[in-house]
Protein backbone atom coordinates (compact mmCIF):
# COMPACT_ATOMS: atom_id res chain seq x y z
CA UNK A 1 0.00 0.00 0.00
CA UNK A 2 1.02 3.09 -1.08
CA UNK A 3 2.24 5.82 1.58
CA UNK A 4 -0.20 8.84 2.17
CA UNK A 5 1.57 12.34 0.18
CA UNK A 6 2.35 14.94 2.99
CA UNK A 7 2.05 17.98 1.23
CA UNK A 8 5.41 20.50 2.96
CA UNK A 9 4.98 23.23 0.33
CA UNK A 10 1.45 24.02 -1.59
CA UNK A 11 0.86 27.07 -3.56
CA UNK A 12 -2.32 27.61 -4.90
CA UNK A 13 -3.09 30.03 -7.73
CA UNK A 14 0.16 32.16 -7.68
CA UNK A 15 0.19 35.40 -10.05
CA UNK A 16 2.93 38.09 -9.73
CA UNK A 17 2.26 41.29 -12.06
CA UNK A 18 4.72 43.63 -11.93
CA UNK A 19 4.26 47.51 -12.16
CA UNK A 20 2.55 50.42 -10.39
CA UNK A 21 -0.82 49.05 -11.64
CA UNK A 22 -0.55 45.96 -10.98
CA UNK A 23 -3.72 45.31 -8.63
CA UNK A 24 -5.64 47.17 -11.05
CA UNK A 25 -3.52 44.58 -13.94
CA UNK A 26 -4.69 42.09 -11.54
CA UNK A 27 -8.43 42.64 -11.26
CA UNK A 28 -8.62 43.10 -15.18
CA UNK A 29 -7.69 39.62 -15.23
CA UNK A 30 -10.31 38.14 -12.83
CA UNK A 31 -12.92 40.13 -14.74
CA UNK A 32 -12.10 40.56 -17.97
CA UNK A 33 -9.46 37.12 -18.59
CA UNK A 34 -7.03 39.87 -20.27
CA UNK A 35 -3.75 37.94 -21.83
CA UNK A 36 0.17 39.03 -20.69
CA UNK A 37 0.07 41.38 -23.67
CA UNK A 38 -3.16 43.28 -23.13
CA UNK A 39 -2.00 43.49 -19.67
CA UNK A 40 1.14 45.04 -20.56
CA UNK A 41 -0.12 47.31 -23.33
CA UNK A 42 -3.48 48.50 -21.12
CA UNK A 43 -1.97 48.95 -17.67
CA UNK A 44 2.38 48.94 -18.57
CA UNK A 45 2.25 45.69 -16.31
CA UNK A 46 4.80 42.61 -17.17
CA UNK A 47 3.20 39.31 -15.86
CA UNK A 48 6.01 37.19 -13.75
CA UNK A 49 4.11 34.17 -12.58
CA UNK A 50 0.61 33.19 -13.96
CA UNK A 51 -1.49 31.32 -11.83
CA UNK A 52 1.20 29.11 -10.54
CA UNK A 53 -0.44 25.64 -8.42
CA UNK A 54 1.71 22.77 -7.06
CA UNK A 55 2.73 20.96 -4.38
CA UNK A 56 5.68 18.87 -3.27
CA UNK A 57 6.05 16.61 -0.49
CA UNK A 58 8.33 15.48 2.52
CA UNK A 59 11.52 14.64 1.33
CA UNK A 60 10.78 15.29 -2.81
CA UNK A 61 13.13 17.00 -4.56
CA UNK A 62 10.73 19.03 -7.02
CA UNK A 63 12.17 20.56 -9.71
CA UNK A 64 11.05 23.77 -11.64
CA UNK A 65 12.49 23.79 -15.15
CA UNK A 66 12.95 26.75 -17.78
CA UNK A 67 14.97 28.97 -19.94
CA UNK A 68 16.16 32.59 -18.85
CA UNK A 69 13.16 34.89 -18.31
CA UNK A 70 10.39 32.07 -17.54
CA UNK A 71 10.08 33.34 -13.75
CA UNK A 72 11.21 30.06 -12.28
CA UNK A 73 13.52 32.12 -9.79
CA UNK A 74 10.50 34.94 -8.94
CA UNK A 75 8.20 31.88 -8.17
CA UNK A 76 10.51 30.00 -5.64
CA UNK A 77 10.89 33.57 -3.92
CA UNK A 78 7.44 33.61 -3.24
CA UNK A 79 7.89 29.95 -0.99
CA UNK A 80 9.38 32.42 1.83
CA UNK A 81 7.82 35.18 0.49
CA UNK A 82 10.87 37.32 -0.44
CA UNK A 83 8.43 38.50 -2.98
CA UNK A 84 5.06 39.12 -1.99
CA UNK A 85 2.47 37.55 -4.50
CA UNK A 86 0.13 39.39 -6.40
CA UNK A 87 -2.58 37.18 -5.86
CA UNK A 88 -2.56 33.46 -4.38
CA UNK A 89 -1.44 31.60 -1.19
CA UNK A 90 1.54 29.57 0.10
CA UNK A 91 1.47 27.33 2.46
CA UNK A 92 4.17 25.74 4.60
CA UNK A 93 3.17 22.46 6.56
CA UNK A 94 -0.26 23.94 6.38
CA UNK A 95 0.32 27.39 7.66
CA UNK A 96 -0.14 30.29 5.56
CA UNK A 97 3.03 31.63 4.64
CA UNK A 98 0.74 35.17 3.36
CA UNK A 99 -1.06 36.21 6.62
CA UNK A 100 2.37 35.66 8.91
CA UNK A 101 3.53 38.51 10.26
CA UNK A 102 7.21 40.29 10.44
CA UNK A 103 8.31 38.05 13.42
CA UNK A 104 6.76 34.44 12.13
CA UNK A 105 8.19 35.13 8.66
CA UNK A 106 11.75 35.44 10.58
CA UNK A 107 10.94 32.55 12.17
CA UNK A 108 10.23 30.68 8.86
CA UNK A 109 13.11 31.89 7.49
CA UNK A 110 15.47 31.15 9.61
CA UNK A 111 14.42 28.11 11.03
CA UNK A 112 12.51 25.92 8.78
CA UNK A 113 13.93 27.55 4.91
CA UNK A 114 17.26 27.01 3.68
CA UNK A 115 18.32 28.92 0.32
CA UNK A 116 21.32 28.03 -1.83
CA UNK A 117 22.07 30.30 -4.93
CA UNK A 118 23.90 30.10 -8.10
CA UNK A 119 25.91 32.93 -6.15
CA UNK A 120 27.08 31.79 -2.25
CA UNK A 121 27.53 35.52 -0.92
CA UNK A 122 30.00 33.92 1.25
CA UNK A 123 31.68 36.71 4.24
CA UNK A 124 34.67 36.74 3.13
CA UNK A 125 36.32 37.97 6.60
CA UNK A 126 34.97 34.47 7.99
CA UNK A 127 36.18 31.33 8.04
CA UNK A 128 34.58 28.66 5.97
CA UNK A 129 33.69 26.97 9.55
CA UNK A 130 31.92 30.92 11.07
CA UNK A 131 30.33 30.93 7.53
CA UNK A 132 28.68 27.51 7.76
CA UNK A 133 28.28 28.77 11.42
CA UNK A 134 26.33 32.02 10.83
CA UNK A 135 22.57 31.17 11.15
CA UNK A 136 23.42 29.65 14.28
CA UNK A 137 25.21 32.34 15.63
CA UNK A 138 22.22 34.71 14.47
CA UNK A 139 20.43 32.17 16.77
CA UNK A 140 22.40 32.73 19.85
CA UNK A 141 23.58 29.17 20.07
CA UNK A 142 27.16 28.85 22.38
CA UNK A 143 30.08 29.14 19.88
CA UNK A 144 31.07 25.20 21.25
CA UNK A 145 27.62 24.34 19.78
CA UNK A 146 27.88 26.05 16.41
CA UNK A 147 31.61 24.70 16.01
CA UNK A 148 30.37 21.08 16.32
CA UNK A 149 27.21 21.12 14.32
CA UNK A 150 29.25 23.21 11.39
CA UNK A 151 31.99 20.71 11.31
CA UNK A 152 29.20 18.14 10.74
CA UNK A 153 28.19 19.57 7.78
CA UNK A 154 31.01 20.73 6.45
CA UNK A 155 32.07 17.23 6.59
CA UNK A 156 28.53 16.24 4.82
CA UNK A 157 30.02 17.98 1.89
CA UNK A 158 33.56 16.46 1.81
CA UNK A 159 35.61 19.78 3.00
CA UNK A 160 36.82 18.36 6.40
CA UNK A 161 40.21 20.03 6.70
CA UNK A 162 39.29 23.21 5.35
CA UNK A 163 37.31 24.78 7.96
CA UNK A 164 39.94 27.64 9.45
CA UNK A 165 40.50 28.52 5.16
CA UNK A 166 38.89 31.99 3.99
CA UNK A 167 36.24 32.21 1.32
CA UNK A 168 38.95 33.20 -1.35
CA UNK A 169 41.27 30.58 -0.37
CA UNK A 170 38.62 28.07 -2.28
CA UNK A 171 37.56 27.06 -6.07
CA UNK A 172 34.27 27.95 -6.90
CA UNK A 173 32.95 24.18 -6.54
CA UNK A 174 34.32 23.83 -2.77
CA UNK A 175 32.49 27.62 -1.97
CA UNK A 176 29.35 25.79 -3.66
CA UNK A 177 30.25 23.01 -1.22
CA UNK A 178 30.42 25.39 1.89
CA UNK A 179 26.91 27.29 0.64
CA UNK A 180 25.19 23.58 0.98
CA UNK A 181 26.58 23.29 3.97
CA UNK A 182 25.59 26.84 5.49
CA UNK A 183 22.13 25.62 4.42
CA UNK A 184 22.21 22.18 6.26
CA UNK A 185 23.83 23.29 9.28
CA UNK A 186 20.07 25.69 9.82
CA UNK A 187 19.01 21.98 9.74
CA UNK A 188 15.84 23.31 8.03
CA UNK A 189 12.68 21.51 6.65
CA UNK A 190 13.19 23.03 3.48
CA UNK A 191 15.67 24.03 1.38
CA UNK A 192 14.94 26.12 -1.87
CA UNK A 193 17.87 25.94 -4.42
CA UNK A 194 18.32 28.66 -7.38
CA UNK A 195 20.94 27.42 -9.68
CA UNK A 196 23.24 26.38 -7.31
CA UNK A 197 25.32 24.64 -9.80
CA UNK A 198 24.79 26.60 -13.21
CA UNK A 199 28.14 28.51 -13.34
CA UNK A 200 30.84 25.13 -12.37
CA UNK A 201 32.25 23.14 -15.01
CA UNK A 202 30.40 19.99 -16.17
CA UNK A 203 32.38 17.61 -13.86
CA UNK A 204 32.03 19.88 -10.87
CA UNK A 205 28.45 20.18 -11.49
CA UNK A 206 28.13 16.84 -11.86
CA UNK A 207 30.17 15.89 -8.41
CA UNK A 208 28.06 18.26 -6.72
CA UNK A 209 24.66 16.46 -8.05
CA UNK A 210 25.87 13.47 -6.93
CA UNK A 211 26.75 14.92 -3.45
CA UNK A 212 23.69 17.01 -2.96
CA UNK A 213 21.36 14.22 -4.23
CA UNK A 214 23.31 11.71 -1.50
CA UNK A 215 22.52 14.16 0.83
CA UNK A 216 19.23 14.65 0.39
CA UNK A 217 18.47 10.87 0.54
CA UNK A 218 19.99 10.91 3.92
CA UNK A 219 18.53 13.68 5.29
CA UNK A 220 15.19 13.31 3.70
CA UNK A 221 15.13 17.10 3.25
CA UNK A 222 12.21 18.43 1.08
CA UNK A 223 13.23 20.54 -1.88
CA UNK A 224 12.49 23.42 -4.44
CA UNK A 225 15.28 22.76 -7.31
CA UNK A 226 15.57 25.81 -10.27
CA UNK A 227 17.63 24.97 -13.04
CA UNK A 228 17.41 26.11 -16.76
CA UNK A 229 19.26 22.45 -17.32
CA UNK A 230 16.52 19.54 -18.37
CA UNK A 231 19.36 16.65 -18.18
CA UNK A 232 19.86 18.50 -14.47
CA UNK A 233 16.29 18.41 -13.59
CA UNK A 234 16.13 14.43 -14.84
CA UNK A 235 18.84 13.28 -12.80
CA UNK A 236 17.73 15.07 -9.76
CA UNK A 237 14.10 15.40 -9.59
CA UNK A 238 11.34 13.44 -8.35
CA UNK A 239 9.16 15.32 -10.24
CA UNK A 240 9.55 18.37 -13.02
CA UNK A 241 7.60 21.29 -13.59
CA UNK A 242 8.27 22.94 -16.74
CA UNK A 243 8.10 26.47 -16.52
CA UNK A 244 7.32 28.97 -19.80
CA UNK A 245 6.51 32.50 -19.79
CA UNK A 246 5.28 32.54 -16.40
CA UNK A 247 2.86 29.31 -16.89
CA UNK A 248 3.88 25.96 -15.24
CA UNK A 249 3.07 24.43 -18.76
CA UNK A 250 3.26 20.69 -17.08
CA UNK A 251 3.86 18.85 -13.99
CA UNK A 252 5.17 15.24 -13.72
CA UNK A 253 8.07 12.43 -13.09
CA UNK A 254 11.24 13.11 -15.38
CA UNK A 255 9.56 9.62 -16.64
CA UNK A 256 6.41 11.35 -18.19
CA UNK A 257 8.00 14.40 -18.91
CA UNK A 258 9.86 12.56 -21.28
CA UNK A 259 7.40 9.90 -22.84
CA UNK A 260 4.24 12.24 -22.52
CA UNK A 261 4.86 15.92 -23.17
CA UNK A 262 1.97 18.44 -22.99
CA UNK A 263 2.70 20.03 -25.81
CA UNK A 264 5.34 21.22 -28.48
CA UNK A 265 7.25 23.24 -26.36
CA UNK A 266 7.91 20.26 -24.11
CA UNK A 267 8.37 18.06 -26.41
CA UNK A 268 11.04 19.99 -28.08
CA UNK A 269 12.55 20.58 -24.81
CA UNK A 270 12.44 16.68 -24.31
CA UNK A 271 13.68 15.25 -27.66
CA UNK A 272 17.08 15.13 -27.29
CA UNK A 273 16.98 13.18 -24.12
CA UNK A 274 17.97 9.37 -24.00
CA UNK A 275 14.90 7.24 -22.55
CA UNK A 276 16.90 4.30 -21.78
CA UNK A 277 17.35 5.45 -17.90
CA UNK A 278 14.10 7.23 -17.82
CA UNK A 279 11.22 4.44 -19.06
CA UNK A 280 10.45 1.62 -17.49
CA UNK A 281 8.92 -2.03 -18.19
CA UNK A 282 5.49 -0.58 -16.11
CA UNK A 283 5.15 1.51 -19.15
CA UNK A 284 6.29 -0.80 -22.19
CA UNK A 285 5.04 -4.18 -20.68
CA UNK A 286 1.98 -5.97 -22.17
CA UNK A 287 -0.38 -7.04 -18.79
CA UNK A 288 0.06 -10.50 -18.56
CA UNK A 289 -3.31 -11.27 -18.52
CA UNK A 290 -3.78 -9.45 -21.74
CA UNK A 291 -0.68 -10.97 -23.45
CA UNK A 292 -2.13 -14.72 -22.67
CA UNK A 293 -5.54 -14.07 -24.05
CA UNK A 294 -3.96 -13.19 -27.25
CA UNK A 295 -0.81 -15.65 -27.15
CA UNK A 296 -2.56 -18.43 -25.37
CA UNK A 297 -1.08 -19.96 -22.60
CA UNK A 298 2.46 -19.94 -21.98
CA UNK A 299 5.42 -21.35 -20.69
CA UNK A 300 7.48 -19.14 -19.00
CA UNK A 301 9.65 -20.86 -17.25
CA UNK A 302 12.84 -19.97 -19.56
CA UNK A 303 12.18 -16.35 -20.05
CA UNK A 304 14.03 -13.87 -18.12
CA UNK A 305 12.53 -12.02 -15.28
CA UNK A 306 12.35 -8.49 -14.43
CA UNK A 307 10.60 -5.94 -12.33
CA UNK A 308 8.09 -3.31 -13.40
CA UNK A 309 9.94 -0.24 -11.68
CA UNK A 310 13.69 -1.62 -14.09
CA UNK A 311 14.33 1.23 -17.01
CA UNK A 312 15.28 -0.04 -20.40
CA UNK A 313 18.68 -0.13 -20.19
CA UNK A 314 18.24 -3.35 -17.47
CA UNK A 315 15.60 -4.93 -19.57
CA UNK A 316 17.88 -4.79 -22.71
CA UNK A 317 20.75 -6.88 -20.72
CA UNK A 318 17.88 -9.49 -19.61
CA UNK A 319 16.99 -9.34 -23.41
CA UNK A 320 20.61 -10.10 -24.41
CA UNK A 321 21.50 -13.84 -25.32
CA UNK A 322 17.57 -14.80 -25.63
CA UNK A 323 15.09 -15.27 -28.20
CA UNK A 324 12.20 -15.09 -25.16
CA UNK A 325 10.17 -11.96 -24.18
CA UNK A 326 10.83 -10.96 -20.48
CA UNK A 327 8.27 -11.52 -17.58
CA UNK A 328 7.82 -9.02 -15.27
CA UNK A 329 7.16 -9.96 -11.99
CA UNK A 330 6.06 -8.38 -8.82
CA UNK A 331 5.75 -9.75 -5.71
CA UNK A 332 6.41 -13.63 -6.94
CA UNK A 333 3.58 -12.81 -9.31
CA UNK A 334 3.41 -12.04 -13.31
CA UNK A 335 1.83 -8.55 -13.97
CA UNK A 336 3.57 -8.59 -17.49
CA UNK A 337 5.57 -9.27 -20.36
CA UNK A 338 7.86 -7.40 -22.80
CA UNK A 339 8.44 -8.27 -26.29
CA UNK A 340 11.50 -7.55 -28.22
CA UNK A 341 9.41 -5.23 -30.47
CA UNK A 342 8.08 -3.28 -27.48
CA UNK A 343 11.40 -2.60 -26.46
CA UNK A 344 12.43 -1.33 -29.22
CA UNK A 345 9.54 0.91 -29.70
CA UNK A 346 10.37 1.66 -26.15
CA UNK A 347 13.69 2.84 -27.04
CA UNK A 348 12.42 5.12 -30.03
CA UNK A 349 10.02 6.94 -27.61
CA UNK A 350 6.96 5.14 -29.18
CA UNK A 351 4.15 3.33 -27.22
CA UNK A 352 1.46 2.80 -29.49
CA UNK A 353 2.47 -0.39 -30.78
CA UNK A 354 3.86 -2.05 -27.89
CA UNK A 355 1.70 -4.98 -27.65
CA UNK A 356 2.87 -8.77 -28.89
Amino acid sequence: MAEAREDVIRCEGIWKIFGDKSRQAMEAVRSKGLSKKAIREEFDCVVGVQDASFSVSRGEIFCIMGLSGSGKSTLIRHINRLIEPTSGTVFIEGQNVNAMNAQDLRRLRAEKIGMVFQSMALMPHRTVADNVAFSLEVRGRSEAERMKVAAKAIDMVDLTGWDRKYPDELSGGMQQRVGLARALAADPTILLMDEPFSALDPLIRRQLQGTFMELSAELHKTTVFITHDLDEAIRIGDRIAIMKDGVLVQIGTPEEIVTEPADDYVAEFVAGISKLDLVTAARVMTPFAAYVQAQGPQETGPWPVGRPEMNLNELVDLAVGTDHPILIAAEGQPVGVVTKRALLRGIQGREEERAA
